[in-house]
């Protein structure tokens, strides 16, 4: 006998309960997989927000919040992942995650079977990835997106669409939007060696020698 859970918008088939039924649920759910510097905080629906912790199941509509230094990382049910920091505030929704502020970097592994797009929104709008990495930063000023590899969807508010391209960076500011344009090399080796997010981590992210290849950053 089997039962279908969903889970973060994703319909699971699972074993009826078993020896092995709570380890395979277990590993289909999103949780926390490292937690590098604090503050960093899950609030779970409906419940008091408490500190961010190595394996914990997070529920959908579960809100992630950071303050600096603060970053984790979070594997989703699907296999994908992100990284948050930059005194964050996201809450993970059934069909996408929802950025209110801070610095994100979202990616899907290699290989990933998956065909629809991991979906970042933004208060200026919703990026669209698949089999790529994108970073995501929003303050008080602007909102940057830029593709360290892959091809990134932009869908501004306005419904204007924007295309980028592994390295290639996009910016709403109060002016407007500004690119797509291509980052050059000593702010792509700038990133990589400063970013919170692309260092300092325990879990791996999978990715990173993809971009680094694609920008030139190794041989």
């Amino acid at each position: 006998m089997a039962v279908t859970v969903l889970i973060a918008g994703l319909a699971l088939i699972l074993p009826a309960a078993g020896p092995l039924a709570g380890a395979t649920a277990a590993s289909r759910v999103p949780r926390v997989v490292d937690v590098p510097s604090r503050p960093a905080y899950v609030m779970p629906p409906a419940a008091p927000e408490r500190p961010a912790l190595v394996g914990q199941v997070l529920r959908p509509s579960t809100v992630l919040r950071t303050e600096n230094p603060g970053r984790l990382q979070i594997l989703l049910a699907d296999g994908r992942s992100f990284r948050l920091g930059g005194n964050a505030l996201l809450r993970i929704e059934p069909t996408l995650l929802d950025l209110v502020r801070g610095r994100i970097i979202a990616w899907i592994a290699p290989g990933s079977k998956e065909s629809t797009p991991l979906r970042v929104r933004t208060r200026v709008g919703t990026a669209s990835i698949q089999g790529t990495t994108v970073f995501i930063e929003d303050t008080a000023d602007s909102v940057l997106f830029l593709s360290w590899e892959g091809e990134v969807e932009v869908r501004a508010d306005d419904g204007t669409v924007y295309q980028l391209t592994g390295g290639q960076r996009l910016e709403a500011t109060p002016e407007g939007w500004k690119g797509p344009r291509r980052i050059d090399a000593t702010e792509a080796r700038l990133r990589r060696r400063n970013s919170e997010l692309l260092n300092g981590f325990g879990a791996p992210m999978e990715t990173l020698p993809v971009l680094e290849r694609e920008l030139g950053l190794t041989p």
